[in-house]
């Protein structure tokens, strides 16, 4: 299973599915991701208003599809502030080869791990 996380980790972006906190329907939000072994990482420009992360905080059991894979996961706030850095410099190296102006956001932005359940 590592090799194939290594192979997927670097797909451009994953679909992450939510369950909607007012709807209970899924809701499926492209994005980018980076992984570290069984951890995907993402960011949130909206913070904490975003649609996906107030789902996420109210049913951390969310589904992850990369490429044709999907994965269960549970969702989780990054609070460990190595944790955080982490998620920062990983999706920083991953994207600021093909988008610029990404600083500000990578600086603001908040942190969100999901752990795949593999």
């Amino acid at each position: 299973m590592a090799a194939d996380f290594s192979r997927l980790a670097g797909e451009a972006v994953c679909y992450l599915t939510t369950t909607g906190r007012i709807s209970g329907r899924p809701h499926t939000i492209e994005i980018w991701f980076a992984l570290d072994g069984h951890t995907l990482y993402l960011l949130s420009g909206g913070m904490e208003r975003s649609d996906w992360v107030k789902n996420a905080w109210r049913q951390p059991n969310v589904t992850v599809k990369i490429t044709d894979r999907v994965f269960a996961g549970h969702a989780r706030l990054v609070n460990d502030p190595e944790e955080d850095a982490l998620t920062r410099q990983l999706i920083g190296e991953k994207y600021r080869k093909s988008e610029e102006g990404l600083d500000e956001w990578l600086r603001g932005a908040l942190p969100m791990a999901v752990d795949l359940l593999v």
